[in-house]
């Protein structure tokens, strides 16, 4: 009964909107037939009626759509059959349930003769091709809403499942080439080794953390591209030089692109004491990472997997590409701030 109230609740528009156009229809048929206007013309009852019947006829065309359609896809063969024959059924039963109440008050003459018989079972085919029309367009246009948040849900579930494939890949990335660092100090200065490990532990809390939000805000990650940088200069001293400009910038953006394009910058490029890199953040309407180029002797090729790994997250989360910009002298990666959170 529960559950029978909550489909009555949950469908109360149509429901509401199904007994309206019974009662302007009642209103109608009785002007038409009567051609009087009086208080019997306006009163409900037969609207009533109407609505219990189509009742009976919803429930007899749901029975055959569960039953009969094959696949979610709609077919207009299948949809045809069902519902002539979901007419068919409604109009036995309505005879059926006709012939009883006419046997219980001793009316089968006056209510089942051949003129009265072919005017109710017309009328009882053409009340159940509009209402059962209606219910069809109905019961369609809920299914189509179904899939449709069905399917938002199920490329919400990939694009998640995508962007953890994603930061999976760009963690050990970030861990490794620190260790490397870290493997180098230990030979060289075992002391700076000990407060590259401190610094690098509390860094590799932050990406930890970092790893389970889609975005931080740019004065989060700000913070922790300085604290990065801090860790690179362990090894490079003033070789690579970082400046951030405008650090005030309000938004959003995802957790650590700018290590990574940091780190990018120091990989593809041979920065000295005397011939430093230049990394440069500037924040207008976009962030944009720029170094001037520097290019390592026999440089190995790359794949160039991390900055594709970060222009994939972006396409995954925003409706904004990252933009990359390359001349002889220069590689910039413009970043779109993110105003507004897209979950």
């Amino acid at each position: 009964m529960k559950k029978l109230l909550n489909t009555i609740y949950s469908n109360r528009h149509f429901l509401l909107f199904i007994l309206l156009f019974a009662y302007l229809q009642s209103v109608y048929t009785r002007i038409v037939v009567r051609r009087v206007i009086n208080a019997y013309i306006f009163t409900p009852e037969s609207a009533f009626a109407t609505l219990i019947s189509v009742g009976v006829l919803f429930l007899i065309l749901l029975f055959f759509i569960r039953n009969w359609q094959r696949s979610a896809v709609f077919g207009m063969k299948e949809m045809l059959k069902i519902f002539g024959v979901s007419l068919l059924t409604f109009l036995i039963t309505m005879k059926t349930i006709g012939f009883i109440i006419a046997f219980a008050f001793d009316n089968i003459e006056r209510n089942f003769n051949q003129q009265t018989l072919i005017l109710t079972s017309f009328s009882n085919l053409l009340d159940g091709f509009i209402y059962g029309s209606f219910f069809l367009a109905y019961y369609y246009y809920q299914q189509n809403i179904k899939k449709q948040k069905q399917l938002i849900i199920y490329n919400q579930a990939i694009s998640e499942s995508k962007i953890s494939q994603l930061k999976t890949q760009l963690n050990p990335h970030f861990l490794f080439n620190n260790l490397n660092v870290l493997d180098q100090l230990i030979e060289e200065d075992k002391n700076k080794a000990s407060e590259f490990l401190n610094e690098f532990a509390d860094i590799y809390r932050y990406v930890l953390q970092a790893s389970d939000k889609k975005f931080v805000t740019i004065k989060e990650e700000f913070s922790f591209a300085e604290h990065y940088f801090k860790l690179i200069q362990h090894k490079y001293g003033d070789a690579y030089q970082l400046v951030i400009e405008n650090q005030n910038s309000d938004g959003y953006i995802i957790p650590l692109s700018l290590q990574l394009l940091i780190e990018n910058a120091i990989q593809h490029n041979l920065g000295t004491v005397k011939n430093p890199v230049f990394i440069n953040i500037d924040t207008n309407k976009n962030i944009k990472v720029t170094n001037n180029y520097i290019a390592k002797r026999n440089a190995k090729s790359t794949s160039g997997r991390a900055l594709n790994n970060l222009k994939e997250q972006y396409k995954l989360l925003t409706r904004n590409p990252i933009e990359i910009q390359k001349s002889d002298s220069t590689f910039s990666v413009i970043i779109p701030i993110i105003h507004t959170l897209e979950q």
